[in-house]
Formats: C-alpha cells, structure tokens, sequence
C-alpha cells in the first residue's frame, strides 16, 4: 500500500469468541494506533471500528457489518490498514515508505533497492540488486541519510558486507510513483 493514503498495519488471524470480533496481528508489536482509530481497512475495504481492545495476541477488532462468528472467520487472513495521518505526524518517517527506495552507496555508486522493511528487536532492511540480497540492520552508522521524496537512501556498509544470491527470475521491483 506504499504511496497511498493508508498503511497496512497487520493481518486477521482468527475469529474471537461469537459476537464477530477478530484477533489482529500487528506487525509492528509495539504499535497502539489501532486503539484510535475509527475505520479501518480489512481486504482493501473501508469499515466502521465499533471496538478495539489489546490482548495477549495483538487485538481483538470488532467492526460495523460483522455481528457473529462465521463473519468474522471470513475476514481471516485478510490485510488491516489504517489511515496515513493515525500513523505519522508531519516529517514522521513511516518504514513503508523506504520500500522502492534505491539504495546509495556513501562513496558513490548503487547498492540496490529496498524490498521489505523486516521489524524486531533490530529493524532491518531488505535490500536486493539484480543478483542478490541483503540485510541492511537501520542504525546511523549504516544508513546514513534517507531522502524519501528523492526515492533514495545513502548507506555506509562494510565492503564485505554478506549477501545472499537471488531466485533466478527475480525481478527488483520499480519504485511508485507518488501521488
């Protein structure tokens, strides 16, 4: 959902209980923005939050539409996005942007291009040129500057930097337009 007005958040795992509230798995463990928000995105399609609760499993979603079980198995499986604005505050970074991003070496040359942004204890980035791939951990001393509106990162890896081969086939995607 880069580029967009909205950003995927987590994902539907199961039903919860009868009266159609589901277990949302977020990605980020830490992120509480579901908690505020009003509607929702499930599979791409706007609705209504009527509650929200955190439980040991991530949270449990109640939305407008989805008042028993069995409508609430249908949504398993399914993306949950919130609005752009709930997520990031003016000049915020959002990691889903560096996604397309075309990775800069700091003493000149390309490194290749974001893919995926992998969360955990140390956030990493995915990086892959047309052969391989590679985990880029985001600390200062490795990524040095991030132009999000120019659609490039500056990195500063060692030379011997490990790297992975690609599946053959594999093809770097571009990075979107911006609307």
């Amino acid at each position: 959902m880069r580029g967009e007005d909205r950003i995927e958040i987590g994902v539907i795992s199961r039903a919860h209980g009868l009266r159609g509230e589901v277990v949302v798995i977020p990605h980020d463990p830490d992120g509480e923005a579901l908690l505020e928000a009003t509607q929702v995105w499930i599979g791409g399609e706007a609705r209504v939050v009527t509650g929200c609760r955190p439980s040991n499993q991530g949270f449990l979603l109640a939305v407008e539409g989805v008042t028993d079980r069995t409508g609430a198995e249908r949504l398993r499986g399914l993306a949950v996005a919130l609005p752009r604005e709930l997520l990031a505050s003016d000049g915020e970074l959002v990691l889903d942007d560096l996604i397309g991003c075309e990775a800069r070496l700091e003493g000149g040359g390309t490194w290749g291009r974001v893919v995926a942004v992998e969360l955990g204890p140390q956030d990493r980035l995915v990086i892959h040129d047309d052969q391989v791939e590679r985990l880029l951990p985001m600390v200062p001393e490795l990524v040095v500057a991030i132009d999000v509106a120019a659609g490039y990162i500056t990195v500063a890896p060692a030379t011997d930097w490990p790297s992975a081969p690609l599946a053959r086939g594999f093809k770097v995607p571009a990075r979107p337009e911006r609307s």
